[in-house]
């Protein structure tokens, strides 16, 4: 699989970067991708767009939802380890990670209003419920890849309440089909193809309905450690014919790493865990941050 994207030298977040990413909860890296960039992805999109067209895969709006970007879309696995943002994921989580979620979003213009439907969420799952901290903690990351212009409010931007991954209650509707204002301090994210939002994943947010005449398309790739289990599809991905053309950080994101015991995935074994190889030769394995300390 060919692909655009330079081999750039591997940056940790700034201390700037890491202190707005703790008070916002999210960081917005313009031109992440480059306009080759943008047109290889985006033309990988469209054609599972396409294909999902063809077999009836589509929501009843013409919107597609697609977990497991990389399985579904090879040419996507290039994203995972992408050198202009891959290091704001190490920075936080450290090199004992993986893709534990990954979609992949098309969503064309809406041809008439949709009922009101409170969408606001933390990501997590049953992390919000099971776990008892005030605020919970982390647990993952997210970037997401902006492959079509959404430059303006209206065309299904992400929304964001800055500063609300350190609040576990958002203030909502007693059922989400009743009519409920946005949250206080809500703001839509304008986004350029090409650039990448860096979120925590207890950031509460929600997609808005796109009105426009530009269909919304964007790659999510969520990231978290790997002692917390995997939602993709990766069961079989070792015997696909891409699979070979990975690199072994890349393999490891997608979850086929070390030898099926949960010592490997508890980090015990970092020699053998290829990101903290690739973090330890380049340098970059910093003992003030405990996740990257071996």
């Amino acid at each position: 699989m060919s692909t655009p994207v330079v081999n750039q030298a591997w940056k940790a977040m700034t201390r700037a970067e890491r202190e707005q990413f703790d008070e916002d909860g999210f960081l917005l890296i313009p031109g992440a991708l480059s306009a080759d960039e943008v047109d290889y992805y985006q033309a990988a999109v469209d054609g599972v767009y396409q294909k999902a067209s063809q077999s009836g895969g589509l929501a009843a709006d013409g919107s597609l939802h697609l977990l497991s970007a990389a399985p579904n879309c090879p040419e996507l696995a290039t994203l995972l380890d992408h050198p202009a943002v891959f290091g704001y994921v190490w920075s936080m989580l450290g090199w004992n990670t993986h893709v534990y979620h990954s979609h992949i979003d098309v969503h064309p213009k809406l041809a008439e209003r949709k009922p009101f439907w409170w969408q606001w969420h933390q990501d997590g799952g049953r992390q919000n419920r099971e776990i008892e901290t005030d605020p919970r903690p982390r647990m993952s990351v997210k970037l997401a890849f902006w492959l079509s212009d959404v430059s303006r409010p209206g065309r299904g931007n992400l929304t964001v309440v800055p500063g609300s991954h350190r609040t576990n209650w958002l203030v909502g509707p007693p059922s989400r089909g009743i009519e409920w204002p946005q949250p206080e301090g809500a703001v839509q994210i304008t986004v350029n193809p090409g650039d990448v939002l860096f979120f925590d994943r207890r950031l509460w947010h929600a997609r808005s309905d796109n009105y426009s005449d530009v269909t919304r398309k964007v790659v999510f790739v969520g990231y978290t450690y790997r002692w917390i289990a995997i939602r993709d599809e990766v069961a079989d991905l070792s015997e696909r014919p891409w699979w070979n053309s990975l690199t072994p950080v890349q393999r490891q994101l997608l979850g086929t790493v070390g030898d099926g015991t949960g010592d490997h995935f508890w980090g015990h074994f970092p020699d053998t865990t290829p990101l903290y190889g690739e973090l330890a030769a380049r340098g970059l394995l910093d003992p003030e941050h405990p996740p990257l300390i071996p």
